[in-house]
């Protein structure tokens, strides 16, 4: 950079040396560069705490629970056969574990419709939220014949 040194005239110079100001102005640039934070790409998630206080029965699982009618008209949770009154106690119980497990439904292809839609009916009328429909590609083959 050129600079010039004014003149010998005994008049005070008039330009503004700028010199100290682009110095002081990159010293200072670089003094914030160092002390910002390296930039991490975290996503921050709210995990839940899981309440041992109040553990779910043997029978219910804390992620996924499955419900099998059978073509003999029984209800199975988990595998295990259990009476309706069972049922609306089990998903109660689901209803509280945080977060809600999922809840899938699978009729045989043999089971009775008055027997799923009281199911469905016992389901609906609890609140569960996280309720899904399991195996329906094996009824596509009746759709083909």
């Amino acid at each position: 950079m050129a600079m010039s040194g004014g003149k010998d005239d005994g008049q005070p110079m008039m330009e503004m040396n700028t010199t100290p100001l682009i110095d002081v102005m990159l010293v200072l640039l670089i003094m914030f560069i160092i002390t910002i934070p390296v930039a991490t790409h975290a996503v921050n998630i709210d995990l839940p705490i899981p309440d041992t206080s109040n553990p779910p029965p043997d029978q219910i699982d804390p992620i996924q629970n499955k419900i099998v009618l059978s073509q003999q008209d029984e209800i199975f949770w988990n595998g295990t056969a259990i009476s309706p009154e069972e049922l609306v106690r089990n998903l109660n119980i689901t209803k509280t574990i945080e977060p809600e497990p999922e809840l899938q439904f699978e009729p045989e292809p043999q089971a009775s419709y008055e027997l799923s839609l009281q199911v469905l009916q016992v389901i609906k009328g609890t609140g569960v939220t996280k309720f899904g429909f399991v195996g329906n590609e094996k009824y596509r083959q009746f759709g083909k014949e």
